[in-house]
Order: structure tokens, then C-alpha cells, then sequence
């Protein structure tokens, strides 16, 4: 279950991602006063698709998930969240839903602001609305890249893309130790988990990458980057 905590202040929090340094000294200590602190296991969900946007969340620690659950009983991984990253939905300003989920893949935490505390900020604050703005035209760039790497390549090149954004925009190495099961490999690619498990072993047959278990070593990344140009 998750955890409530309250172990920093917002004024000296060195985990705040930027949008919040355009706030001033009383606006800042107005959102340290009305946040939650909450602790997550590994597998808690942090929002669900369809629930009520009552808050904007910031993860402060850990990673998560963010995907969009069909009716079919299959997810599609959106990102992956990393430390000082926000997160609370298009349904912000619009009808107030959350529009996908996020569940913790790690032992993390997350600050939640009221979203009318939200608003006040965005009203009164045009630098911060500005750059509210900013970081959500970022987001969206993004997701149309997805959308065209997830609608246009074929599957080989789609799990070239996973893997190259798992080291390039999560770990920041060509070897990493991914929290990620099979399934959300798959999930991040749209594609089956035996469909992501068999590329997977012929990009290691073929030397492009090698893997044990949960850790992944990138060998030719020129030779993932020309798989995802041509799809």
C-alpha cells in the first residue's frame, strides 16, 4: 500500500523540475502547504485511465510507468517517468479525467498538487503558465514521434527505438539494468511479448545486442539507428 510522507520542502527541494522556480518565494510556499507526499511500491498504481484528475503529480523518485489500457486487455506504453518529471493528464482543464494510467516500476515517490492549486498558479503566474505550456508542446512532439515510430516500422525497426530510447532517454548508457519485464518491452513496441522476445534473441544471434536477464548491452548502435530509420 502506498505510503505518506512529507520529508522536504519545496523551497530547498533540489528534485522540483523547473516549470516551479518561475514561481516566487509565497507561491512556492503556498504549494508546499496544500502537496501530498506519497511512497509507492514496485506495481502500485499512482493514476487510473477513467478515474477523476484531482491532482498533478511530480515523481521525486524511482521510475514509472505511463500507458493507455484497451478494451482489449492490452497496454500501450506511452514513457517511462524519471525524477522530477510531471504528470497529471490532457484531461487538465478539459473534462478532468485521466486519459491513461501510471504505476510505479520501482520503489518511488510522488508529490501531488490539487489541480485548483494548479490553476491558481497558472492564472496569477504568466511565466509559469509559459512554461507550463512549453513542457506539455514537448510532451506531445514526443508522442507524435511514438505515434509515427508505432504506426509506420515494422516490428524490428519499433523495438529498435524501445531500446534506443531506454538508453539514450532512461539510463543514459548503452548498458543498463532495465526494471521493464518482457511484456512492457513489448508494451513500449505494440507488438506481442513473443513477437518483442524473438527480435529481441535474433538482434543477439546477430551480435547488435547482447542481454541476461534484466541487463542490456547496446554492442552496434549504428546498426540499431539505420534498423529504426528504415523501419
Amino acid at each position: 500500500m502506498a505510503i505518506f510522507i512529507k520529508t522536504s520542502n519545496c523551497s530547498v527541494c533540489n528534485l522540483k523540475m523547473n516549470l516551479f522556480r518561475f514561481l516566487d518565494k509565497e507561491q512556492l510556499a503556498y504549494i508546499n502547504k496544500t502537496r501530498h507526499e506519497v511512497k509507492f511500491h514496485k506495481g502500485e498504481t499512482i493514476f487510473k485511465q477513467g478515474g477523476p484528475l484531482t491532482h498533478i503529480a511530480c515523481l521525486t523518485s524511482g521510475n514509472a510507468k505511463v500507458y493507455i489500457e484497451s478494451h482489449l486487455n492490452k497496454n500501450t506504453i506511452l514513457k517511462i517517468l524519471k525524477p522530477s518529471e510531471l504528470v497529471g493528464g490532457p484531461g487538465f482543464y478539459v473534462d478532468y479525467r485521466h486519459h491513461f494510467s501510471v504505476s510505479a516500476l520501482t520503489e518511488s515517490t510522488a508529490c501531488f498538487i490539487d489541480v485548483h492549486v494548479f490553476e491558481e498558479m497558472i492564472k496569477i503566474n504568466t511565466s509559469f503558465a509559459m512554461e507550463f505550456i512549453k513542457y506539455l508542446n514537448n510532451i506531445t512532439i514526443k508522442l507524435y514521434d511514438k505515434l509515427i515510430s508505432l504506426t509506420h516500422k515494422q516490428m524490428h525497426g519499433r523495438i529498435s527505438d524501445t531500446l534506443l530510447y531506454l538508453s539514450k532517454e532512461i539510463y543514459n548508457s548503452n548498458t543498463f539494468q532495465t526494471m521493464l519485464s518482457r511484456q512492457d518491452l513489448a508494451d513500449l513496441s505494440a507488438m506481442t511479448k513473443e513477437s518483442a522476445i524473438r527480435i529481441l534473441k535474433e538482434f543477439k544471434d546477430e551480435g547488435i545486442i547482447d542481454f541476461s536477464t534484466n541487463i542490456f548491452n547496446i554492442l552496434k548502435e549504428d546498426v540499431l539507428v539505420k534498423i529504426s530509420k528504415t523501419g
